[in-house]
């Protein structure tokens, strides 16, 4: 055992060399490769009944489907079934595809309906306390760790304002249900009566619901019911950015680093990205590129010119939901089939006092048999660190340091950005690659996994996997060698988001908006595959045809093997460098 490991022994009887907290994607892999570099002694906490996270059997219903390209929601050790391809993934793919990766790689290493309270460092100095409750008998302990991953992601605390909250509506005398989207499926037969049911009454006898928000949620939600025969309005100010195609892109543009390149990253690597990010001819094609692509979509799933679904955000400047070629049953076509009511610009303010709307900002009201609220969501990391341990690690948002905002990128590609809506509370978690704490980075004790935003969820959560576990090893790594070096960088970074994405901090929170590398993900995990001393631009191809090659999860298979083999080869030079 290590020194920390030894300490927290003398406390107790429950002591692990690695405490993951969270059963999602980031969670399952982290301990997946923890396991593979010998780190046996670790557990999976979670305070669901089945692994999964935001893709756990109690949230996935009939027809969601993911956002994204099939395959892109595998590891390289365990690729999806083949009986699954051909289409886009659902929701219960996800769910089979995770089970059966906890089933076949992580036996025995879960504790199930366990519930994190509170996540402090031990009294000595080393080491980790983990204040837990079972959700089952009640009963609390706490655990002791040596080192911590953070795996909770962005996705599983409900932001609800407290005016639309189920209190407010029962103090309101709202006759109807009012739910939070993450607990959409436990109201589903509320929901949505049998179809001999609707048979039985007539439209306005149905009632209304009405989906509080314009992000992917609100759109899946308000096309579920509405397929399903329920009236649906939809009132949001700004609508999630898509891009769609009306026919399959061939995988050498969907799968490559094409798009990428037309995507400036905080450095700028190759030749192709000088020129189109940092001269006024390279800026001119990459602002007509998106606009190229962001009408096409407009067009692809037909939306009207005076739809309040034009009022998007940019997909050059935000996250992206991936519509895809246009399906029937998905959200713009039933829209388009005067299935779905939208009212943007605007805001829910209240409940009305007749127990059975809701009223606008603008005093607008609206009738409404139930209401459910897409609108987001807090940050994990609040309730189970306090104030002093959020302070010690540097999980709280942090205003930029004078330094740090006089950081400038002068890319032409970045004139005109749009406008943020708050300056004044833009601020974020001082987190090194989105991974490690920069006030913790000399401990290698505390990482995290999934706070990353991107457009390749499984392969970066792979590599950042690689990279936690050869710095709990410590080997040697490129990463800053003081406290303050570290939060120079992570600062560095938080001016880069402000730069890159303007308002996109003020709808994201701590646990997922430490960083983004949406359409940047292949820079991205080569900046983690560079810290590592590793290969990086795995795809291969000349100065020519680098953006086309498609990126596969069979390039870092064997991460680990090239890891051991450079701590061998580092370990050889010692007695060398010592004579």
């Amino acid at each position: 055992m290590s020194t920390p490991e030894l300490k927290a022994a003398r406390d107790g009887p429950h002591v692990k060399s690695v405490g993951i907290i969270g059963a999602g994607l980031a969670g399952l892999i982290t301990a997946h490769t923890l396991l593979q570099d010998g780190f046996a002694d670790l557990e999976i906490l979670t305070r669901d009944r089945a692994v999964g996270g935001v893709w756990m059997e109690d949230r996935v219903y009939t027809g969601l489907q993911v956002n994204n390209l099939h395959g892109e929601f595998s590891f390289s050790c365990f690729p999806m079934s083949p009986e699954s391809r051909g289409g886009r993934l659902s929701g219960h793919d996800l769910k089979w595809y995770m089970r059966k990766f906890g089933e076949k790689y992580l036996e025995g290493k879960f504790r199930f309906n366990t519930e994190v309270l509170n996540v402090r460092r031990d009294s000595s100095g080393e080491g980790w306390r983990v204040q837990v409750r079972d959700a089952v008998s009640g009963l609390s302990e706490t655990l002791r760790y040596a080192r911590i991953v953070l795996c909770t992601g962005g996705c599983s605390n409900p932001r609800i304002p407290d005016a639309l909250s189920p209190a407010a509506a029962q103090a309101a005398h709202f006759h109807g249900p009012v739910m939070h989207s993450r607990d959409f499926k436990h109201h589903i037969e509320e929901l949505v009566p049998s179809r001999k049911s609707l048979e039985s009454v007539s439209d306005d006898e149905t009632g209304q619901i009405v989906v509080v928000g314009g992000g992917r949620s609100a759109q899946d939600i308000s096309a579920y019911l509405a397929n399903r025969g329920r009236k649906v309005t939809m009132v949001f100010r700004t609508a999630d950015a898509f891009l769609a195609t009306a026919k399959p892109l061939p995988k050498c543009i969907r799968k490559s680093r094409f798009v990428s390149a037309f995507s400036p990253h905080s450095e700028l690597n190759t030749g192709l990205e000088r020129f189109l990010h940092t001269t006024w001819l390279g800026s001119k094609i990459v602002n007509s590129f998106w606009k190229h692509m962001t009408e096409q979509s407009f067009k692809a799933l037909k939306i009207p010119a005076d739809s309040p679904l034009r009022r998007a955000h940019s997909p050059y400047w935000s996250v992206t939901k991936d519509e895809g070629v246009p399906d029937p049953v998905r959200f713009h076509a039933v829209v388009n089939a005067g299935k779905i009511d939208l009212v943007a610009p605007a805001r829910v303010e209240r409940f009305g006092t007749d127990g059975q709307s809701v009223v606008l900002a603008d005093g607008r009201v609206l009738q409404a048999d139930a209401v459910v609220l897409a609108t987001g969501y807090v940050s994990s990391w609040l309730s189970i660190f306090d104030e002093e341990t959020r302070e010690e690690l540097g999980l709280n948002r942090h205003p930029l340091s004078e330094g740090a905002a006089k950081c400038r990128w002068d890319y032409k590609s970045l004139r005109n950005p749009p406008s943020a809506y708050f300056e004044g509370e833009q601020a974020d978690a001082l987190i090194i690659r989105g991974l490690v704490p920069a006030k913790n980075i000399l401990r290698r004790d505390f990482a995290i996994n999934g706070a990353v935003i991107t457009n390749f969820n499984t392969l970066t959560c792979e590599v950042s996997a690689h990279w936690i576990s050869s710095y709990f090893l410590g080997d040697q790594m490129r990463i800053p060698a003081s406290v303050d070096e570290a939060v120079a960088q992570a600062e560095r970074n938080a001016a880069w988001m402000r730069r890159r994405y303007p308002d996109m901090l003020q709808y994201l929170n701590e646990s997922y908006s430490s960083s983004a590398a949406f359409w940047t993900w292949p820079q991205w995990n080569d900046d983690l595959l560079a810290d590592m001393g590793l290969k990086t631009r795995r795809s291969g191809g000349n100065c020519l045809t680098w953006p086309f090659k498609v990126v596969r999860l069979n390039e870092i298979a064997n991460l680990k093997d090239e890891r051991d083999a450079k701590r061998r080869s580092e370990r050889d030079l010692l007695p060398r460098q010592c004579v």
